[in-house]
């Protein structure tokens, strides 16, 4: 993908499961990221840590993804998401607490 600054990545969720279902259930998302329109399917605990992380760093859903997408390299985009969304799980982990 094009690192070039371009207009905000936009997001908007399209579930595949009627609600209720479980957090292992896969949404999917539509995306555009770099101007070009996508979607990605992950499970919702995924999407979940997504959204957390993207509140985190102040930015939106969108754009975690197209920065994750821009360093994923090789990878799928699925399989870098939710390896991105382990890897922050397993360092917020480590962290020491404040007391």
């Amino acid at each position: 993908m094009n690192s070039s600054r371009g207009p905000e990545p936009s997001a908007s969720p399209h579930a595949s499961e009627p609600e209720g279902s479980s957090s292992a259930g896969v949404a999917k998302h539509s995306l555009v990221i770099a101007g070009h329109r996508t979607s990605v399917s992950l499970e919702r605990a995924f999407w979940e840590a997504l959204k957390t992380a993207a509140a985190e760093d102040g930015c939106s859903l969108a754009a975690l993804v197209a920065r994750v997408d821009a360093g994923r390299g090789e990878a799928n985009l699925s399989s870098a998401l939710r390896v991105f969304a382990l890897e922050r799980a397993q360092t917020k982990a480590r962290a020491p607490t404040a007391a």
